[in-house]
C-alpha cells in the first residue's frame, strides 16, 4: 500500500486482511485504499492515484472540475467509489463533473455527477468502467466515450435531466465524435441503464467510426426530447457492427430507434433484437420502432421478428426485411 500514514496503511491492510508483514515489499511500491473526504483531497488522489488504488469517497459535495491522467492496468484498476450520495459537481456549472484523460482502466462507481456542462468525459482512456452512477443537470450529454476510448462500459447507471440550454447536445451517453471516422472508441458496451426522463437529445448516440457496440437491457425514457438537431429518436446508430437488443422505450417524438449513415460506408451492420418501442403520443412524420435510413444494399440493418412496438405505424420501414 502505498503510505497515506502509517496508521492508515496498517489499518486498511488489517480490514482487508493483508496486513503488511516482516519482509513484504515496501509500502511505497504496493496500492492502497485512499479515504477522501474534500475536494482538495480528492484533487490530490486523483493526481496520485497509482495502479490498483481505490479512492473511497466518504458522502458530502465534492466542488471542482476533477480531472485523473494516470492510467491502471488491465489487472490492475484504479477505482473511485462512492455511495450516491458522494456528489462530484462544478462550481459554475461549466466544464466537466470528472475528466479521465488518458486514465484507462479506471472504475467509477456508485457516485452523483452533476451541476455541470457534461457530467463523465472519457478522452483516450481504453477499458473504462462506469458501474451505477447518477448523472443528472447538465448543459450537455451525461457520459461521454471520446477520443478512441475502446472497450468501455456504462451498465447499472441513471441519466436524466441533460442538455438544459435546449441545444440538442444533451445525449445521455455519446460514442465518439460527430463529422470524423478518426475516433475509434469501438467496442463499448452500453447495459442495464435507465436515460432520461428530461434527457433532451438522444438517450444513446452511437457516432461514425465506431464499431461493434453493445446497447442492452436499457430503459429510455425520451420525455424531453427537443427535436433540435433532428434528435427524434432514444437510439441513433451512425456507426457500424452494433448489436442492439432487449431496451425497452417510451416517450418519443417521433421513431424509437435509428439508424444513418452519415459517411460513406458507415450505419451499416445494425442487428436490432428483442426491443420493444411504446410509441403512444409520438407525433412525427414515421412513428417507427426502427427506422434505419441508411438501409441500402451492401449496408445492412437487421430486424428480427422478436421486436415489438405498440402505438405509431409500424415496426420497421417497408422494404426492410424482418427476420423471423
Amino acid at each position: 500500500m502505498r503510505t497515506l500514514s502509517l496508521a492508515l496503511v496498517t489499518t486498511v491492510a488489517a480490514a482487508l486482511g493483508c496486513a503488511p508483514s516482516a519482509g513484504a515489499a515496501p509500502a511505497s511500491t504496493r496500492a492502497s485504499v485512499v479515504l477522501v473526504s474534500t475536494s482538495a483531497q480528492l484533487k490530490a488522489a486523483l493526481a496520485a492515484a497509482v495502479p490498483g488504488d481505490t479512492i473511497r469517497l466518504a458522502d458530502g459535495t465534492y466542488t471542482g472540475n476533477f480531472q485523473a491522467v494516470k492510467a491502471g492496468r488491465a489487472d490492475a484498476r484504479i477505482t473511485l467509489a462512492g455511495s450516491a450520495n458522494a456528489v462530484l459537481r462544478t462550481g459554475t456549472g461549466g466544464g466537466n463533473a470528472l475528466h479521465l484523460n488518458g486514465a484507462s482502466y479506471w472504475t467509477v462507481r456508485g457516485i452523483t455527477l452533476t451541476h455541470a456542462q457534461k457530467g463523465i468525459m472519457i478522452d483516450a482512456a481504453r477499458g473504462v468502467l462506469v458501474d451505477s452512477v447518477t448523472v443528472h443537470e447538465l448543459t450537455m450529454e451525461g457520459v461521454h466515450f471520446r477520443n478512441s476510448s475502446s472497450d468501455g462500459e456504462i451498465v447499472d447507471s441513471r441519466i436524466f435531466d441533460t442538455g438544459r440550454d435546449n441545444r440538442g447536445m444533451g445525449e445521455g451517453v455519446y460514442v465518439g465524435t460527430a463529422n470524423t471516422l478518426s475516433d475509434r472508441s469501438d467496442r463499448v458496451r452500453i447495459l442495464r441503464n435507465v436515460i432520461g426522463p428530461g434527457v433532451r437529445g438522444e438517450a444513446v448516440d452511437l457516432k461514425e467510426g465506431t464499431t461493434g457496440g453493445r446497447v442492452a437491457d436499457n430503459t429510455f425514457d425520451g420525455t424531453g426530447l427537443t427535436g433540435n438537431n433532428y434528435d427524434d429518436s432514444w437510439v441513433d446508430v451512425k456507426g457500424n457492427d452494433y448489436l442492439i437488443e432487449n431496451n425497452t422505450g417510451r416517450n418519443t417524438t417521433n421513431n424509437g430507434f435509428e439508424v444513418h449513415a452519415q459517411a460513406p460506408g458507415w450505419g451499416c451492420g445494425t442487428v436490432f433484437h428483442t426491443n420493444h418501442a411504446d410509441l403512444t403520443g409520438a407525433t412525427g412524420p414515421d412513428r417507427l420502432a426502427i427506422h434505419p435510413v441508411s438501409y441500402r444494399p451492401g449496408c445492412p440493418t437487421t430486424v428480427t421478428a422478436d421486436n415489438t412496438f405498440t402505438g405509431g405505424n409500424g415496426l420497421v420501414d417497408p422494404g426492410v426485411p424482418v427476420i423471423p
